[in-house]
């Protein structure tokens, strides 16, 4: 280590960190640990296609030491951070101690239960890579389970799926399953053909599906959603998941084993920053620089921080993969260039939403177009292979994609269960 060099510690290898970090690498003027409590890097928008088994994790995950090869000036260090020490310059991680000229939290947000503890118990989050296994584990269970009971009470419970959250995630997950049930679930189990296959929900508290996308968006989606089977419950929410049953605010409930929690997430919290650097949603309130409040060392990006400096966005701006890499490429600019700050403001490419087979819709803001089908869907594939970490990511998915689409079926159907080595036999 140079000892010229700031020592700059990265809380968070998401879109953020890592933008922030290869923005950074072999700068002389920066020596760079990253830390994560993950090995491996991931790509969010395409959890659900690993929790229905449509791809395997390593499509959309990297281990952070091989993407680290090469870039001498940045280290990684497993481990979750505890505590912040700031009049110290120092963060208690799980796995020790680790001193800093500059933090940057790049923690991102986790699943928000909004307080009833009975979903946050009983239903099945898609948060994290580890989600995304143990729902697919977790479905393809209750799917064996429908197969071989005799109760047809049960078996609706085991084959009715309730998302909740009609954001992009809760519309490409219904649009999934949907898909499912009328190819591979009918051919992989005989045992349900000519069988009531359950019901799929989508629940959301708004007036629309895709809320912040266009009205045309909106009204594409709920027609192509509702048309492969899809029940969508506008104007309601969960307010409560226990013995088998959702129950909604309008009255009603919903017998099913299955719900899918999409429908919003908050931000974590440290010990050691105070109560007053937080705004709404646990998020750090930042500078226009990402500078959290009331630090002159430690920053914040990416869906952990709220900045309300931005003219375009006076309420924060959305917690998506975009504004968190355009952050991170601006505080890296900051950091190299400390006499000529740029204040950051969000550059809105657009959004999109895949809904299934040759469906999808965008909003695209350049140029100025909105559209759904067929064209919309080819770009959305396009946009998430590239954005994918490495070429070997975007080749293997590519790959599997090319294959699920002219066969109408996937191949990472398996139940994994790792083995307890500390279970007593």
């Amino acid at each position: 280590m140079d000892q010229s060099s700031k020592n700059v510690v990265i809380v968070g290898g998401g879109f953020a960190g890592i933008a922030l970090a290869k923005k950074l690498r072999n700068k002389p003027a920066f020596d760079i640990t990253l830390i994560d409590s993950n090995n491996y890097n991931f790509f969010p928008p395409l959890l659900y296609q690993v929790a229905t088994g449509f791809l395997e994790p390593s499509s959309i995950s990297y281990p952070f030491r091989k993407f680290l090869r090469g870039k001498k000036n940045i280290r990684f260090r497993m481990g979750a951070l505890l505590k912040v020490i700031p009049g110290e310059n120092k963060l208690i991680l799980s796995t020790g101690t680790l001193n800093y000229d500059i933090l940057v939290l790049a923690t991102g947000a986790a699943t928000n239960y909004f307080g009833m503890e009975q979903v946050q118990q009983n239903a099945i989050p898609m948060k994290t890579l580890s989600d995304a296994l143990a729902m697919r584990n977790t479905l393809l269970n209750r799917l064996e389970e429908a197969s071989r009971t005799t109760d047809p009470d049960y078996k609706r419970k085991l084959l009715t799926f309730v998302v909740a959250g009609a954001g992009p995630t809760g519309v490409e997950i219904s649009g999934m399953f949907a898909e499912m049930r009328a190819t591979i679930i009918r051919k992989d189990y005989p045992e349900l053909i000519g069988r009531n296959l359950g019901e799929i929900y989508l629940v959301d508290g708004g007036d629309a599906v895709l809320k912040p996308m266009s009205k045309n968006a909106q009204q594409y989606s709920k027609k192509s959603l509702e048309a492969l089977g899809v029940h969508i419950k506008l104007n309601t929410t969960v307010k409560d998941f226990l013995q088998d049953t959702v129950f909604l605010s309008d009255g009603t409930t919903i017998e099913s084993k299955n719900l899918i929690w999409a429908a919003g997430v908050a931000a974590k919290t440290f010990e050691g920053i105070p109560a007053e650097s937080y705004g709404r949603g646990k998020r750090l309130i930042v500078d226009p620089y990402n500078k959290v409040q009331g630090f002159e060392n430690i920053y914040a990006i990416g869906d952990t921080c709220l900045q309300t400096s931005d003219a375009a966005f006076p309420n924060g701006h959305p917690q998506v993969a975009q504004v968190a890499l355009q952050q991170g490429a601006n505080l890296a600019k900051n950091l190299l260039h400390p006499q000529h700050l740029k204040p950051f403001a969000y550059t809105d490419k657009g959004s999109m939403a895949i809904i299934g087979r040759n469906k999808a819709v965008a909003d695209l803001t350049k140029p100025n177009m909105r559209f759904g089908g067929f064209f919309a869907w080819l770009i959305w594939l396009f946009i998430h292979v590239m954005s994918l970490l490495t070429l070997k990511n975007r080749l293997r998915t590519l790959t599997n994609w090319i294959i699920a689409y002219f066969s109408r079926d996937q191949s990472f159907r398996m139940i994994i269960r790792p083995e307890d080595r500390n279970k007593t036999v």
